[in-house]
């Protein structure tokens, strides 16, 4: 049995968080302004915002879901919300949002829904990378009727998260080293990581 956590995950919460349609248009109308999400709209800030516009559009079009993981998601019984914290300047977020979505839709009693890190470190302190990071994307899995949490999955896939944590052992200074390494390894795997990791998840969060 899964142990459920309690986190501070109002219906206030849930009522004005955004669809994934919505958080993009929310981006686009920020860089518009030349802004993104948060408080630092500084030039290197926008950059990354405005490439993952690119990278999410990209793999709007381009991601498959893997047969069997399709099949599952549609054989899904029990309503869940999907709920993401995310930031619209943040790489990992761009790469692994798309796929969500695309599972999401598979099956009408999924429903995602994204929230701003910022806007709400009560919930993101409850889950925390290592007990210590507020790393995103940080998907928090609720039962729709209940919201008692099920589960939790991020930031990355097993490996890309590996390959970061080795670079801050390391002293990892340049961030930008590290997030060059991260976003090739993203689109050599082509979301097939994110896919195999959540596959057996799905199975603990319906039953748990």
């Amino acid at each position: 049995m899964t142990e459920v956590k309690t986190a501070p995950i109002t219906r206030e919460v849930l009522d004005n968080a955004y669809t994934y349609d919505q958080y993009r248009k929310l981006i686009d109308k920020l860089m518009a302004e030349k802004k993104t999400t948060g408080e630092n709209h500084s030039e290197a800030m926008l950059h990354y915002t405005k490439m993952n516009t690119f990278r999410m559009k990209r793999l709007d079009k381009t991601t498959e879901l893997n047969p069997e993981l399709k099949e599952r998601l549609k054989q899904v019984e029990r309503p869940m919300i999907w709920l993401l914290l995310t930031e619209a300047w943040c790489g990992d977020a761009a790469q692994i949002l798309p796929v969500l979505q695309k599972m999401a839709d598979q099956n009408e009693l999924i429903e995602m829904k994204l929230i701003l890190r910022d806007q709400h470190l009560d919930i993101m302190d409850e889950f925390l990378t290592n007990g210590k990071s507020r790393s995103i994307p940080k998907l928090v899995v609720l039962d729709a009727n209940s919201h008692d949490v099920l589960g939790d999955w991020g930031p990355r896939p097993f490996e890309a998260q590996e390959m970061y944590d080795n670079w801050r052992l390391n002293d990892g200074e340049d961030y930008r080293e590290i997030s060059e390494t991260l976003h090739k390894w993203y689109a050599d795997d082509k979301t097939e990581s994110t896919q195999k990791e959540l596959l057996p998840l799905i199975d603990r969060w319906e039953n748990g």
